[in-house]
């Protein structure tokens, strides 16, 4: 399955949560299951598996992965030791288009995927084009002198989307942003239920 580009305030209304990775608008002006049929949905019970998919799809669009992309960021929480849900967390944050989002250089990761795909962001001085980049302790990240005076960059960082991560290290005066410490199991920045996200690919992978 493809990363997604169709509606993305109807994704979130059909997940019933805001994805700020995903869009800035918030569902809340129109908090029900999209469709003709909506209002009766929220009624509905849910079965045990549609929970369980419904918490993978949070992550799935919220950090824009494709369904195989995601799973080979399973796999490879399973392979280290505590949690594999926190795990699977960290090494989705770890990526460099989402750090852009988090560190306020772009207003979604979507965005922040265009401008690393574009070369307007530098890692460790160096121009790179692979959004999906897992940076390490100590690694520092800025948008381009180019990058920087795209106006996309400027609003994101007049107004961010969020609070900048507190793992995140930002210097106002250079506008460069580094991953000072590891983020937790909790560090998505939405309501999450990890423990179903485990149980869903216990039995897929």
């Amino acid at each position: 399955m493809s990363r997604y580009t169709g509606p993305r305030l109807k994704v979130l209304r059909a997940l019933g949560v805001d994805l700020p990775g995903l869009s800035r608008k918030s569902m809340q002006e129109r908090n029900q299951p999209p469709g003709q049929h909506g209002a009766r949905k929220i009624a509905a019970r849910k079965s045990e598996f549609g929970l369980q998919l419904m918490e993978k799809q949070k992550l799935r669009y919220n950090y824009g992965l494709s369904e195989r992309q995601l799973r080979r960021v399973v796999v490879d929480a399973k392979k280290h030791r505590g949690a594999t849900g926190d795990k699977l967390v960290e090494l989705l944050e770890r990526r460099l288009d989402n750090l852009v989002f988090r560190a306020g250089f772009a207003p979604t990761i979507p965005a922040a995927r265009q401008l690393v795909a574009h070369g307007h962001i530098a890692l460790n001085g160096r121009r790179v084009t692979i959004p999906s980049i897992r940076l390490r302790i100590g690694d520092s990240f800025a948008p381009t002198e180019a990058g920087s005076k795209i106006d996309v960059v400027r609003a994101a960082l007049e107004d961010p989307p969020l609070q900048r991560a507190e793992w995140i290290a930002f210097d106002p005066q250079t506008r460069t942003a580094r991953l000072s410490h590891l983020p937790g199991g909790d560090a998505a920045p939405f309501p999450l239920d990890l423990q179903r996200v485990v149980e869903y690919y216990a039995t897929r992978l």
